[in-house]
């Protein structure tokens, strides 16, 4: 194949986890700052400098633990809990004035960042036990808490429960997204191969069809089986692509689906000769009208758009009878390319392709519509009864070679 879907998937913990390491390097800058700036009021600094260079060791040792949830591990996050918690305990024994004036504990803010950590890793029951032991570690490292105390253990925790509860919506709305992604992908393949089956098995057997029943004898029960096997067919792709898209939007509860179809890497995009594809349609019943330049598209644009026109023409044969004439006019506009398939039949009446499609008979919605929809471009049917088909045919020049 020429070109392939690829599902496009973004990690929505992604930036939490970089907002989680800048967090732990800039608070421990700050808490190094700060106690370097109350220093002359700790009565024993050396217990001060002693937790700070460990915690400042630990914290960019461990940069690489809360880069994401698979390297950041139970047994990290109740070691860097530990840590904060020691640092806790350990402040009055440093200073015991900043716990008479209610002052600050010797990692700061810092300690936030192992309680965000388990947020982020488990989610709001995660954040709600690790907040509850840094709220319990607070009040007995204040010995008679104040308001403000009860204030700033409450912030923490109800913070930190309220960003696991996020991150727990955030990761089933990605699971979800996923899976609609994933069936939207096959519900595009899936209509690729109905394509091909019209093009191919369906147009067979429709002619067996026809053939077997002109011919009679054992040759109309060929084509009465032909028929019957047309019509099973027909109703086995139909059927399967209608349940495809009522899961897809099941399951994709009103997101924003979006399937990127890119060149293979193995067979890259080349331009192509538009005017080559579609001269095998021009005989005594088609006539094309091309410019006199030629009209580039990548290979798979054009192939598709030329599949296209097949289809439309096979639908004039079909429909409009082996006599009729069409007639093929391409446009290579600076902005898109375009190509009119006309043909002199007796048109299509009104409600006709609403109720083919019932029947199962997918010709213009899957083999001309569902093309240039996958193209990114617009195909238009206009009919008059009496006056013959018309169908245009546009593709965004954004498609077109270079």
């Amino acid at each position: 194949m020429a070109r392939r879907e690829r599902v496009v998937r973004m990690s929505v913990e992604l930036p939490l986890w970089r907002a989680l390491t800048a967090y732990r390097v800039l608070t421990m800058i700050y808490a190094v700052v700060l106690f370097l700036f109350t220093r002359q009021n700790f009565e024993r600094p050396g217990i001060a400098i002693a937790y700070l260079a460990v915690m400042s060791v630990w914290t960019l040792a461990t940069l690489h633990k809360v880069t994401g949830a698979a390297s950041c591990t139970k047994r990290f996050l109740v070691a860097d809990l530990t840590i904060a918690l020691t640092g806790i305990m350990l402040t009055p024994l440093a200073d015991a004035h900043a716990q008479q004036v209610d002052g600050p504990t010797l990692p700061s803010i810092w300690t936030a960042g192992s309680v965000l950590a388990f947020a982020i890793k488990g989610g709001w029951r995660w954040a709600g036990v690790a907040s509850s032991f840094v709220a319990v570690a607070n009040i007995v490292e204040r010995g008679e808490p104040s308001r403000d105390t009860f204030h700033n253990v409450l912030l923490v925790w109800v913070a930190s429960i309220a960003i696991g509860y996020v991150v727990e919506v955030a990761r089933a709305s990605e699971r979800t997204l996923a899976r609609a992604l994933e069936i939207e992908a096959a519900t595009r393949e899936r209509e690729r191969l109905a394509r091909d089956i019209h093009d191919s098995v369906l147009q067979v057997l429709a002619m067996v069809q026809r053939r077997g029943t002109a011919l009679g004898g054992e040759a109309a029960e060929l084509g009465r089986m032909a028929g019957e096997q047309e019509v099973a067919l027909r109703t086995l792709v139909a059927g399967g692509l209608v349940t495809a898209s009522r899961v897809s939007e099941d399951e994709s509860q009103g997101a924003v689906v979006r399937v990127v179809e890119v060149p293979d890497d193995d067979e890259p995009a080349r331009p192509h000769d538009l005017r080559t594809l579609l001269a095998s349609h021009a005989g005594s019943k088609v006539t094309l009208s091309e410019p006199g330049a030629p009209v580039l598209l990548d290979e798979p644009a054009a192939r598709e758009l030329a599949a296209a026109v097949g289809a439309a023409l096979d639908n004039v044969r079909r429909h409009a009878g082996e006599d009729a004439q069409a007639w093929i006019l391409v446009e290579d506009w600076p902005d898109e390319v375009v190509v009119t398939v006309r043909d002199d039949g007796p048109g299509i009446p009104d409600g006709r392709l609403a109720q083919a499609e019932g029947e199962g008979r997918m010709g213009v919605a899957m083999s001309i519509r569902g093309r240039l929809r996958d193209l990114g471009g617009t195909a238009e049917l206009i009919s008059v009864p009496g006056q013959g088909t018309e169908v245009e045919l546009k593709v965004p020049r954004g498609k077109a070679g270079t």
